[in-house]
């Protein structure tokens, strides 16, 4: 049929794009305008094959293949389909496991029954070769598409790109109207607060000469009590702090899982986010009380509390997973931005400066 389809893999488009932009492959370093993206994508792909978009077919790996915010906003996108494969930790670098084997089966499904004349791939892996030359027998037409490659070097199999009918480059310039660095949150500054629940104690926060960025924390001393917040001997097992799940209501529960979908995925920003919510939910006659005592722990997190906020990160396929693997770094810069989302929201706590 003279229509076109596009299957992207997501791991090397975001993780090239990460390294291009950052200098990193991590993509919690992204901010990423998903709807802008696709948009993008479809609107290149109708133009540089001559014809209309049947589907963009999204694969990503998440833990235990649970969708994560990113994949639950992508689904409900017109003409977007979203596979996904298990997404494991290794060596300190998370890696997709059965998304290209997932690729090959619908890149090969699709060319046997003739579902479009021309197919674009996203991709650098080499295992799809098989599938891209059996696709070309089927008489389809194959466009590779490159993410451009950090420092001049190579990212994609060099027999794929041999073996496509068409190349074509996604640069800098096109990865960047919706694709950019997440820019680092300050942990203190000048503080735009808002309202104190009553009776909160009043801090007076000091602005340092320069803001330290989550970067800076994980070189402090500060940086030991917030990457082991929740070990053993460090803070009180019966703390008495209120968990966020008892604060919620089952209303909010479903109020939070939409307001998820929003959030990037970014430790800092999921640290926040925890924050907020925690401090505007507890009993205002036990506000000042619970605030101040949370205050006395600073800098470390009471452990069930912490608990709670790393379970929560848990749920973002980009910072751990059910088990709570989470690295050093994004523990440090979950809980500096827990932090942050208890001063933004009280305007009582002090952060850390140093």
């Amino acid at each position: 049929m003279d229509r076109c389809i596009v299957l992207v893999d997501a791991g090397y488009l975001l993780g090239a794009a990460a390294t291009l932009l950052t200098g990193d492959a991590a993509r919690s370093r992204l901010a990423v305008d998903h709807a802008g993206l696709v948009q993008q994508i479809r609107d290149r792909a109708q133009t540089e094959t001559g014809q209309p978009l049947l589907r963009i077919y999204w694969f990503d790996g998440a833990p235990d293949r649970v969708p994560q915010p990113e994949h639950r906003r992508l689904r409900v996108m017109p003409r977007v389909t979203v596979r996904l494969g298990m997404l494991t930790r290794a060596d300190g670098r998370f890696q997709q496991k059965g998304v290209d084997a997932a690729m090959h089966a619908q890149l090969t499904e699709l060319a046997r029954h003739k579902a479009a004349s021309d197919i674009v791939l996203i991709t650098g892996d080499g295992d799809l070769l098989p599938g891209v030359m059996a696709a070309k027998e089927h008489g389809v037409a194959m466009h590779l598409w490159a993410v451009q490659a950090a420092d001049g070097a190579y990212n994609q199999s060099e027999d794929l790109v041999a073996e496509a009918d068409e190349r074509h480059l996604l640069d800098r310039a096109w990865l960047t109207r919706a694709i950019t660095a997440a820019e680092p949150t300050p942990l203190d500054g000048p503080a735009q607060h808002a309202s104190a629940p009553s009776g909160a104690p009043q801090t007076s926060l000091s602005t340092p000469a320069r803001t330290p960025a989550p970067g800076d924390l994980a070189r402090s001393t500060a940086s030991v009590a917030l990457c082991w917040s929740s070990d053993s001997g460090w803070v009180d097992t019966d703390d008495s702090i209120p968990l966020l799940d008892t604060l919620t209501s089952p209303q909010q529960v479903w109020v939070d899982r939409e307001q998820d979908l929003e959030v990037t995925g970014e430790p800092y920003e999921v640290g926040r986010t925890f924050a907020a919510r925690w401090a505007e939910r507890l009993p205002h006659d036990q506000a000042a009380d619970l605030l101040a005592r949370l205050d006395q722990a600073h800098p470390r997190i009471p452990r069930f509390l912490d608990s709670e906020l790393l379970r929560y990160a848990a749920r973002f396929g980009t910072i751990g997973n059910e088990a709570l693997d989470i690295s050093d770094d994004h523990r440090v810069q979950l809980r500096a931005g827990f932090w942050s989302g208890i001063e933004q929201a009280t305007g009582a706590l002090s952060v850390p400066t140093s």
